[in-house]
């Protein structure tokens, strides 16, 4: 059944978390709307209101009260992170200034996912970090002051590059980070649209210690990019669909996916583009088309890490060969999403193969769908959800309720594009 119908997505995630984080260092009360709706930053909401900040729900938005420079309090207890990677990297940066002590904590999953990534750099700033086997949670923080870095990332994060600005906005003196590649810059464009001293050089960006509070800022979040993907996905590849996604955040950061479904002959199209704070916002309509497989150039996989399982169903339904390489990343999400996605696309008849660092894949292939491992992860759970659609049988998830760590009533929203 083709799919037709408007949809608007759900705050995006990441500037989710960041709006609220920032305007906790505003220097009023700053009001949210569209604030994404999933487990993930209602954690990051948890975990600052257990920090100090005062953080209410009004009429469907969220009203953060900004303390200023030194906004935090000692927590009574542990900060428990859930199995959000963005909330416990990103406040260690946050934290990493403030006379405090705090022990993160996260599910199962979380506290098998690396955070030396994040407090090795830290420490290098003077951070006081201890971890279980040096890199896992629970992870140990002692705030205090901090010295500049400057920093050249290992490899493109932007989770990584967030966390060391944010530390750098109490350090003294100018902090810098260096990357290899391109990633999403949100934390930038926010600081910027707030008033910190921040320069951005191409790959390259510094900061310096703030002298006064942010500005509070209102914002409306525009919809969650990774969150469209799924619909986007579902356009294209269910038959003669066609879908109008409205005010969807299109920052160039996170739209490499987009560049590579051009490339693959897919028929979307952009309009109304407009700047709300600083975040390039759009509609976007997506008809069903005919693809074609692609080498995925290198430079875009670190901009549309959380898009590649997405690709890996694209190419199925796809004429020739797909290949994704360099995308290791995809080892160390809430799952190995690489095994994951290779293993429940083999399950149902893809000609798929799994490389160190990615895969490949031979379409076209009719999938047969039926069970799937889930591996508790909201990206694979909903990645086959969309599959099922144009699968010999609709998609059994072992585990549903993961979805809701990012996009609750995800199922719903699509059944209604095909009611």
């Amino acid at each position: 059944m083709a799919l037709k119908g408007e949809i608007k997505l759900p705050g995006d995630k990441s500037i989710s978390h960041r709006a609220l984080m920032l305007n906790a260092l505003g220097d009023g009360q700053s009001r949210i709307s569209n604030l994404n709706p999933g487990a993930d930053v209602q954690t990051t909401r948890d975990v600052l209101v257990t920090c100090g900040i005062q953080i209410e729900q009004k009429h469907k938005a969220l009203y953060v009260q900004g303390g200023g420079l030194r906004p935090f309090s000692q927590p009574e207890h542990a900060l428990d992170c859930g199995n959000s990677g963005t909330t416990t990297r990103l406040m260690m940066g946050l934290l990493a200034a403030h006379p405090i002590h705090v022990r993160f904590e996260g599910d199962q999953s979380l506290s098998n996912r690396p955070m030396d990534r994040v407090f090795r750099p830290l420490q290098q700033m003077g951070a006081n970090v201890s971890a279980r086997d040096g890199r896992l949670l629970p992870v140990m923080l002692s705030g205090r002051d901090l010295w500049a870095l400057d920093y050249t990332l290992p490899f493109a994060s932007a989770q990584v590059k967030s966390a060391i600005l944010l530390a750098g906005l109490h350090a003294k003196g100018e902090t810098a980070v260096h990357s290899p590649a391109y990633s999403r810059d949100h934390t930038e464009q926010m600081l910027k649209a707030m008033g910190a001293d921040i320069t951005v050089n191409g790959r390259h960006v510094t900061i310096k210690p703030l002298t006064r509070p942010l500005h509070s800022s209102d914002m409306e979040i525009p919809g969650d990019f990774s969150a469209a993907a799924f619909f986007i996905t579902a356009g294209l590849i269910v038959p003669d669909s066609d879908i109008i996604l409205r005010k969807v955040g299109v920052n160039p950061s996170r739209t490499a996916f987009l560049t590579v479904l051009e490339k693959m002959g897919a028929d979307i199209t952009v309009a109304n583009q407009l700047d709300v704070n600083g975040e390039a916002v759009a509609d976007l309509r997506i008809r069903s088309s005919a693809l074609k497989g692609i080498v995925v150039p290198l430079e875009y996989i670190a901009n549309m890490i959380d898009e590649l399982p997405l690709l890996a169903l694209l190419a199925t339904q796809a004429e020739g060969e797909t290949e994704v390489r360099g995308a290791e990343e995809l080892r160390v999400k809430e799952s190995d999403r690489i095994k994951a996605i290779v293993e429940n696309m083999a399950n149902w008849g893809a000609t798929i193969f799994e490389r160190e660092d990615g895969f490949s894949i031979e379409g076209p292939t009719q999938l047969e769908g039926g069970k799937v491992t889930t591996f508790a992860d909201h990206r694979i759970a909903m990645t086959m959800s969309v599959g099922g659609l144009i699968a010999s049988k609709p998609a059994v998830l072992d585990d549903a309720r993961c979805m809701d760590i990012s996009h609750p009533g995800f199922l719903d929203e699509l059944r209604g594009l095909s009611a």
